[in-house]
């Protein structure tokens, strides 16, 4: 009798669990119905960032790019989106982004502004040579867009994004040629047969960045999506007491990836 009545409360357990979870399911179905039906749409998305930090135009310094890596640079974003008619044409695009965004780069460059580490010691000038750079941040990024229907399958958006950077690295090193100190005109210093010198400007790197963000996305199947987003910089990566690199560098990104629509 005993384990019967064990057998039973078992299988009553049991029941009420999946009856829970059942309850709980339909009950999440139904407020994402009903968000629908007021004109909500989430979405979770996954990609990634190819592109890297660069002056606009090319300035006269960098007389050639020798290499370039992308990096492997992972963003996830959650968004959400207000449809403000009510044939779901026109609406507005709110996200929350981590991702990361880097690069790697090798190029010649003549007259350079740059404050290399020789010997222990910062020597700050004009730099003629070769020059290797690493450049990875991570980010929380915050967009606001709106939003265009085309039809059922395409959707098009643009608007503005500020990011928080939360850490970050702009280092590299000089190799193949020489740095005048102080100015275009200082005491010269060489680095010949293989001789290299480091240059770390992690500290310079500034905290809020803001730009410009455009993209669609693609529809293949009721919840799933392909996307694509442009996002352009339009404050420079160093802080604004930086000025070692004369130049502006932009950070440009073209982020590819899927997401799941709910």
């Amino acid at each position: 009798m005993m384990k019967r009545i064990h057998t039973l409360l078992a299988l009553a357990t049991l029941v009420f669990g999946l009856s829970s979870k059942v309850f709980a399911q339909d009950e999440r179905n139904q407020s994402l119905v009903q968000s629908e039906k007021n004109g909500w749409e989430y979405e979770v998305r996954a990609g990634v960032n190819i592109g890297g930090a660069s002056p606009m135009p090319l300035p006269k310094e960098i007389r050639k790019i020798n290499s370039y890596s992308p990096k492997l640079n992972g963003s996830i974003a959650g968004m959400m989106t207000k449809w403000l008619n009510c044939n779901r044409q026109l609406g507005i695009t709110l996200g929350l982004r981590l991702e990361e965004k880097g690069m790697e780069t090798g190029a010649t460059v003549k007259n350079y502004g740059m404050e290399i580490i020789d010997g222990g010691q910062r020597v700050a000038g004009n730099w003629t040579g070769k020059v290797n750079t690493v450049y990875k941040s991570s980010f929380v990024t915050l967009p606001v867009l709106g939003a265009y229907r085309i039809n059922d399958r395409w959707k098009l958006r643009a608007g503005p994004y500020v990011s928080y950077r939360m850490d970050g690295e702009f280092s590299g090193f000089v190799s193949d040629g020489y740095l005048r100190s102080g100015s275009p005109i200082g005491e010269k210093v060489n680095f010949t047969d293989d001789k290299t010198a480091v240059y770390d400007f992690n500290s310079n790197l500034r905290r809020w960045l803001w730009g410009f963000q455009a993209g669609g996305s693609w529809r293949a199947f009721k919840h799933f999506t392909v996307n694509a987003d442009l996002t352009y910089g339009i404050n420079n990566i160093f802080s604004s007491d930086f000025h070692t690199i004369t130049f502006t560098m932009y950070p440009i990104y073209m982020n590819i990836g899927f997401g799941y629509v709910f």
